[in-house]
């Protein structure tokens, strides 16, 4: 059963985004699969995918912080600047051009941007010979920021769009995802050493996946009616949104890494880190504090989740054949 497990593990971490795209594909034809997905459930849901990635952590990871100040705040920084600024230009900004963006689509994206790294970049790190522990420290220092960043950005950013309720999403976060990677954190501390403890972790990625699968699930079982209503035209937008701030965050990422002359596994790294968001963490959001002022908030939300990890696996596999061109 244990070696089962260990092979789905491996499976889902290596085909996460086929997976993701095909249960949204699955729900969108069946909806009611995933109706018992919302509200308290779709947060302990996503506070078990945090938990996850405390259970990844150690004490070596938390020197690497202390002894990478810089790097780490060149990343942070990066990431709570770019990721935000590129979301608002998208929507916001090109409304100074006689634009027109939809609310929904505004707050949604707004709602990426604002949000941590997403905890699938380690993985992307380290496909695509990056630094990885450049990489974790970038995550966990944004992921513990997040309570008080996110909202205060997204109030800054969307709060005349929409009413925003940032002492709320400051608990939300607090309880979803700091208070379980804290939890994790200790976890591992403690138990790191033991045996079934390990043999636990090992298995941890495939239920991480499946958690992230059943909130993007849940996600469209609650817009399904009213994304039918709105047409392929507005997919096709949302889409297109989503498409260039993820992409225009790789690419500024990887800009910063340059300009401070980083090295190409740092460059690589702080690229995948700025452009990969927490989408899971928005997805919760924008469905428990936007459901009833702008419920199709959370379409840019979910997509992004599945989106992110897609275009992550293509950076990551392009950066490491670029390696293999060069050696021929």
């Amino acid at each position: 059963m244990y070696s089962l497990l260990q092979k789905a593990s491996r499976w889902l971490s290596t085909y996460t985004s086929w997976f993701i795209i095909a249960v949204a594909l699955l729900t969108y034809l069946v909806p009611v699969l995933f109706t018992w997905v919302h509200g308290a459930t779709q947060s302990l849901i996503l506070g078990f995918i945090m938990l996850t990635m405390g259970l990844t952590l150690t004490m070596q990871d938390m020197k690497v912080l202390a002894a990478r100040p810089w790097d780490i705040l060149i990343g942070t920084c990066a990431q709570f600047t770019l990721m935000p600024v590129i979301a608002w230009s998208l929507t916001v900004g090109v409304g100074y051009l006689g634009i027109t963006v939809p609310k929904p689509v505004i707050v949604g994206i707004i709602l990426v941007g604002c949000c941590p790294g997403g905890v699938s970049s380690n993985i992307m790190s380290y496909l695509c010979r990056g630094d990885v522990a450049f990489s974790v420290g970038m995550t966990t220092v944004s992921t513990l920021l997040a309570p008080v960043v996110t909202p205060l950005l997204v109030l800054w950013l969307a709060g005349e769009q929409v009413e925003v309720d940032a002492l709320g999403m400051f608990l939300n976060i607090l309880i979803v995802t700091l208070m379980p990677v804290t939890i994790g954190f200790f976890a591992n501390l403690f138990l790191g050493n033991n045996e079934r403890f390990k043999r636990a972790q090992a298995v941890m990625p495939a239920f991480s996946v499946l958690g992230l699968a059943c909130i993007v699930g849940g996600v469209i079982t609650a817009v399904h009616d009213k994304l039918l209503l709105e047409g392929f035209g507005f997919f096709l937008l949302v889409f297109a949104v989503v498409l260039a701030h993820n992409s225009l965050g790789y690419l500024t990422g990887y800009t910063v890494g340059r300009l401070f002359r980083f090295s190409k596994a740092k460059n690589r790294t702080i690229s995948i880190e700025v452009g990969m968001q927490n989408a899971g963490l928005a997805t919760v959001l924008a469905s428990t504090f936007f459901v009833t002022t702008c419920p199709l908030a959370v379409i840019p939300c979910a997509l992004s989740c599945a989106w992110h990890s897609i275009s992550g696996t293509i950076l990551a596999t392009w950066f490491r054949n670029r390696d293999g061109e060069v050696a021929a």
